[in-house]
């Protein structure tokens, strides 16, 4: 089952996935872009919805103001499914006090985000999410990725992994799924799409992990315009069933509404672009079921 915010749902149910977004985020990183509008997250889903969503993955993780008791009835209003993060973000996004005050309980944290609910909302998160460096992990990850391997081996939850510019995707999975023991389809990386390495997004793929292409092309980021053709040499591998899409709205200035490409952006232009070098049929399984495997778990 796929744990949404409004309880357990069959992997079918998801619809069309955006399988990495966000609707609320705040962060000392992006003072001023803070995504904490109720009323614009509502505006935005249906779009979202309006354009052929079902569903969306939002990888706010703790103490990032993801906004979890408001979740529940934005989902029920717009017909969308929301999929809620635990996890925690690189050290830059918090108070140093904050992860002294988590040292020694971080996992338990994770497991009871995943089990009992997100402080008094009693949502419950479906999905872990934690972050990686440039090239690199530094201690701070490595404690973050230890405390997502511990909940996962309590839950069965996948891991969704923050990829910083798109690299150290080898690192994580050599921490993850070998000195850790998650098994490598139950890790979701993201943000490969901005570091057009074939060779590394193939490798990453030969392990089983999802491969997430996920936001529209930044400036500095060859995402959009070489996402075809990664997509295609790692379908022309047979990888096909490992990847998804996503949109990672992570500024007020990103909002459609405000002119930015938002989440409407991955079905109304990143989709037919996608389709038209690839075909419908691999686009149509990288949006539902690819996700729905992602996603679904055994809960323990």
């Amino acid at each position: 089952m796929v744990r949404t915010v409004l309880g357990d749902t069959l992997p079918e149910d998801l619809g069309v996935c955006d399988a990495h977004d966000h609707l609320f985020l705040s962060s000392p990183l992006l003072s001023g872009q803070e995504l904490d509008d109720t009323s614009a997250v509502r505006a935005e889903l249906t779009a979202f919805r309006e354009a052929g969503g079902g569903s969306v993955a939002q990888w706010t993780p703790y103490g990032m103001g993801r906004r979890a008791a408001d979740l529940p009835l934005l989902s029920r209003d717009t017909g969308v499914h929301v999929i809620a993060a635990t996890g925690l973000h690189q050290a830059a996004h918090y108070a140093p006090e904050l992860l002294t005050e988590l040292r020694g309980r971080l996992a338990e944290v994770f497991v009871s985000e995943l089990t009992s609910g997100i402080g008094a909302s009693g949502v419950r998160a479906g999905l872990i999410k934690v972050a990686g460096g440039f090239h690199a992990l530094d201690a701070h990850a490595r404690w973050t990725m230890a405390a997502a391997a511990e909940a996962h081996h309590a839950t069965g939850a996948p891991i969704g992994v923050h990829l910083e510019l798109g690299t150290g995707a080898l690192d994580v999975l050599d921490l993850l799924c070998g000195e850790l023991d998650v098994p490598p389809h139950r890790v979701i990386l993201g943000h490969l799409n901005r570091s057009p390495d074939f060779v590394t997004q193939r490798q990453a793929a030969e392990s089983g992990a999802y491969l997430a292409f996920d936001g529209p092309s930044r400036a500095n980021h060859a995402t959009d315009w070489r996402m075809p053709d990664a997509v295609h040499a790692l379908a022309d591998a047979g990888h096909g069933d490992r990847l998804l899409l996503g949109g990672d709205t992570t500024t007020a200035a990103a909002r459609s509404a405000n002119g930015g490409p938002g989440m409407p952006y991955l079905l109304r232009r990143v989709r037919p672009r996608l389709e038209l070098a690839l075909g419908e049929g691999l686009v149509e399984q990288m949006l539902t079921a690819n996700p729905g495997r992602a996603f679904a778990v055994d809960w323990r």
